[in-house]
């Protein structure tokens, strides 16, 4: 049998597609570095093998699927190569995986991850449906219908996807490593949209998404009335959000999500349309709406001594405003402290004001030392430039988060894409002492 070897196992898309042909009884394992990753303990407690790089993990009669954060001259591409071994990008394979199943890509800078879980979740209620998502999550059913995954733009990656339908959640500048401006993202998210083969959902709040063209009906929900899938009278409270859905403006039902901010009403909109589209009927969404847990670091909550501690993706102005809105529709009462790593040196110097301005919606700020990555290491800004920008904010190390004990029972939201998760730990750690 055909052995599948993921080259960066631990990469959230490999990590849930390992997940997925595991669960459809292919032989699956992989590489990667020894440090530890929050993706790598579903591929534990699935049983997939995680071995170190090394070259001698090739063997002949297998397939490697490699992740896109490695060159072609990783040692175990290499070796691949010289053993005529098929090596197949992830971004390809996955192209290739889809046509296998009704497609649903989700796109879009912002809300990806999140709305790909939700739409996983409640399509499941009603059809059988295999999903991959960003956080790492992955699921395969040998019986799926549906087929439901995270399409990311960065490089252009889902112009390798010719999804059924598509999800395009909003159109923002971002990748300022790759992409020159806005108008370059749109031009990738328009070719996009012309690869899709039955329709797109998208939000027609965005004015980018409003310029959208296709050869398939192009569904638009969102606030506004113009939309074909409308949210009205949207009542907030600590518990939640609820909304009555209008179709045309005909209403069509009222539905209850137990997560917070504008964000989320139009993560669930896109959700009920293409639902809706696909027959499911509205009592199970509306159950399924009700009961989504969330996904991996998108407001993840716990609580200890009096304070809550939320851990998010957030590493963008818009997301930072939406995460820091969201704290404060579910804490109205409560101190919201943001603790905050940028991520990527051209991306903070890019958005510098555009940061500064989310951050300051937050009672207090903390600030990380910039996380550089695999492409950027290093930049001529530094963590001062941004803390010039926001009254009052502070530079804060790993070592000294006890700091942040004295805001007893504050909301301590620790943002970013890098590894902020190890200043989280450390202040936790703290806490216990």
């Amino acid at each position: 049998m055909t052995i599948y070897h993921f080259v960066g196992i631990k990469g959230s898309g490999m990590s849930a597609l390992a997940q997925v042909l595991h669960d459809m009884d292919y032989q699956v394992q992989g590489s990667d570095y020894e440090k530890q990753f929050f993706t790598q303990f579903a591929l534990e407690q699935s049983g997939i093998k995680i071995l170190p790089f090394n070259k001698d993990n090739i063997q002949p009669g297998m397939v490697v699927i490699a992740g896109n954060a490695y060159p072609d001259t990783h040692e175990e591409i290499q070796q691949a190569v010289d053993l005529d071994l098929p090596v197949i990008r992830y971004h390809r394979f996955l192209g290739d995986f889809m046509e296998k199943f009704i497609s649903v890509a989700v796109t879009g800078a912002h809300g990806k991850t999140s709305t790909t879980g939700l739409l996983a979740h409640v399509m499941k209620g009603g059809k059988p449906t295999s999903f991959l998502i960003g956080d790492g999550t992955g699921k395969g059913d040998r019986d799926a219908e549906y087929f439901v995954f995270e399409a990311c733009e960065y490089r252009r990656h889902f112009l390798s996807y010719f999804p059924d339908y598509a999800i395009m959640t909003n159109i923002d500048f971002d990748h300022p490593d790759y992409f020159a401006n806005i108008d370059d993202v749109f031009s990738a998210f328009q070719e996009m949209a012309w690869q899709v083969k039955k329709g797109i959902f998208a939000c027609g709040d965005d004015e980018q998404l409003q310029k959208i063209q296709a050869k398939v009906p192009v569904v638009f929900y969102g606030f506004a009335e113009e939309n074909d899938f409308q949210a009205r009278n949207v009542v907030k409270s600590t518990n939640g959000t609820t909304f009555d859905v209008f179709v045309r403006n005909t209403f069509y039902e009222t539905f209850s999500i137990p997560s917070f901010g504008d964000h989320n009403v139009l993560n669930a909109l896109a959700v009920i349309a293409l639902c809706n589209y696909e027959g499911i009927d509205s009592k199970i969404i509306s159950e399924y709406l009700g009961s989504f847990k969330g996904v991996k670091r998108r407001f993840s909550e716990k609580e200890m001594g009096g304070q809550v501690i939320i851990d998010d993706y957030a590493h963008h102005p818009t997301e930072i405003k939406a995460t820091i809105d969201a704290a404060n529709q579910k804490y109205p009462e409560r101190e919201i402290i943001a603790v905050f790593q940028p991520h990527t040196f051209t991306r903070t110097q890019t958005f510098l004001a555009e940061f500064a301005e989310s951050l300051s919606r937050a009672d207090k700020v903390y600030l990380c030392e910039i996380f550089g990555s695999a492409r950027e290491n290093h930049g001529k800004l530094s963590i001062q430039d941004l803390q010039d920008k926001i009254e009052g904010s502070e530079i804060i190390a790993e070592e000294d988060m006890s700091v942040l004990k004295k805001h007893e029972t504050g909301v301590l939201l620790f943002m970013g894409a890098g590894d902020i998760q190890k200043f989280q730990e450390a202040y936790e750690k703290q806490l216990q002492v």
